[in-house]
């Protein structure tokens, strides 16, 4: 039985470089820093999107035995793989606008139309390689 009231409230990355994916979010898709609690064990920001969903990124512990993914720095990632892998998606007013400014500071993106033959969507990654997606409103 699902339970009653079930809301999304966080999404959370890892990160080795907590101000670098920090500033991505903040300058690429206008997240906002929010006051975050003070864990003495690491690092961590708190970013928020709208009132109901904040992104909370969390310094990668280094002596973790998981096996980490190659960053999207160390490796050449394909936009056009995207949509099938995990991602995050977010809608945007200002599709074109958006779009260019992603162009201009040099995000590699795969732009395409879903089925509906309207909606237009890029899917791009960012600094760790985690997959987001934008689409037009």
């Amino acid at each position: 039985m699902a339970a009653e009231g079930v809301c999304l409230d966080h999404i959370s990355r890892e990160t080795s470089n907590l101000k670098a994916l920090a500033n991505f979010y903040q300058e690429t898709l206008g997240f906002e820093r929010i006051e975050a609690p003070k864990f003495t064990e690491f690092e961590l920001v708190w970013l928020r999107l709208s009132p109901s969903l904040t992104l909370h990124l969390i310094e990668r512990d280094p002596e973790s035995n998981l096996v980490l993914r190659e960053s999207a720095s160390s490796v050449v990632r394909d936009p056009s793989k995207c949509p099938r892998q995990n991602h995050l998606g977010f809608g945007v007013s200002n599709y074109n606008q958006f779009v260019a400014s992603l162009k201009k500071n040099g995000i590699q993106i795969h732009e395409c139309v879903r089925p509906d033959g309207k909606t237009k969507q890029a899917f791009f990654f960012d600094p760790e390689g985690n997959g987001l997606e934008v689409f037009s409103l």
